[in-house]
């Protein structure tokens, strides 16, 4: 048991020492990652079974930082409004892998935003011409895999997983209010939870890194990026709980390609925000229900604004059951 904590911890530790390095901002100053999905109970995998999920992410945020989204590069300031409904398919494979649990997960987002840009353009001679631009979709998203290896021994629970983006999501050269990425991209996460129920008291980090490929038609290949999100949780009885949890991000390699027109600069968030925690039963099925939010400050080169999640999990079959 203490070595198997033992390197769950040098993990986490190991991708924390990894942000100190040169950062820089990813195409569109986004990442296929979502931030703050992961806290409450992140190391926590549920027993073999199905599982059903509805996650709801909004979020709405601005920046003044001159950007390079889909082609275009904005150096008048940009506003954002997105909602995504990420339905989620989970199944927990019964026996054991390694002495754990390993799942797999698929994701079909749907997403809508609405973005507000100025677009300046300055001629030889000095003369500046300034337009807006908006872009409003609801389209489909890019489709996520995943899967993740979890192990439980007393009040600790911890999980390795993967996630895969892969590119079939609308995207359009040019357009503000792309939903999907037009890139692959593969991300890395561990995290570890500790949760006493004789007092109620949940602790929770997850630690990753995404790693990006290239564009193909903007040739612009986001540098990796480093995220670190956690949550202390009181469970005040078996159906209600309340906390904080909060995340920070930071890109760790730089941008390249002949689309990155800008060159590096700096990429950062954090954020904070009450946490809560639900459960009830409709008609006999246990339903979980996870409502977040997370104010962000301490930005660089992203929108700066607020997030939220509404998640309903269920269990379709559990085994043994």
């Amino acid at each position: 048991m203490q070595r198997i904590l033992t390197f769950v911890g040098t993990f986490i530790f190991a991708l924390v020492l990894a942000q100190r390095d040169v950062a820089q901002a990813v195409e569109g100053a986004v990442g296929f990652y979502l931030l703050g999905s992961k806290t409450t109970m992140a190391g926590y995998i549920p027993p073999p079974g199905t599982y059903v999920q509805d996650m709801n992410y909004f979020y709405s945020g601005s920046t003044d930082k001159t950007l390079e989204s889909a082609g275009v590069i904005i150096s008048g300031g940009v506003d954002a409004d997105a909602y995504y409904a990420l339905p989620v398919a989970l199944w927990v494979a019964p026996g054991k892998v390694l002495g754990g649990n390993i799942a797999f997960n698929v994701i079909a987002p749907i997403g809508w935003k609405n973005t507000d840009a100025g677009l300046s353009l300055t001629g030889p001679g000095g003369a500046t011409i300034s337009r807006n631009l908006n872009d409003e979709e609801f389209k489909f998203g890019d489709p996520v895999i995943g899967s993740s290896l979890g192990w439980h021994e007393g009040n600790f629970h911890w999980t390795i997983g993967t996630l895969l983006n892969m590119p079939a999501g609308f995207w359009q050269r040019g357009n503000l209010a792309n939903i999907g990425f037009n890139r692959w991209a593969i991300d890395t996460t561990g995290a570890v939870t500790w949760l006493d129920p004789k007092i109620g008291l949940e602790l929770s980090a997850a630690a990753g890194i995404t790693y990006n490929f290239e564009n193909p038609v903007t040739n612009y290949k986001s540098g990796s990026e480093f995220h670190l999100e956690f949550a202390a949780i009181q469970n005040f009885s078996k159906t209600f709980g309340v906390g904080l949890n909060g995340y920070f991000y930071d890109q760790v390699t730089a941008d390249s390609g002949s689309g990155a027109k800008l060159g590096p600069f700096e990429g950062r968030v954090v954020a904070l925000g009450p946490a809560v925690n639900l459960s009830f039963e409709l008609g006999k099925i246990p339903v979980t229900t996870n409502l977040k939010y997370f104010h962000e400050f301490d930005v660089a080169n992203r929108l700066e604004g607020d997030a939220g999640y509404l998640t309903l999990t269920m269990p379709l079959q559990v085994y043994g059951h």
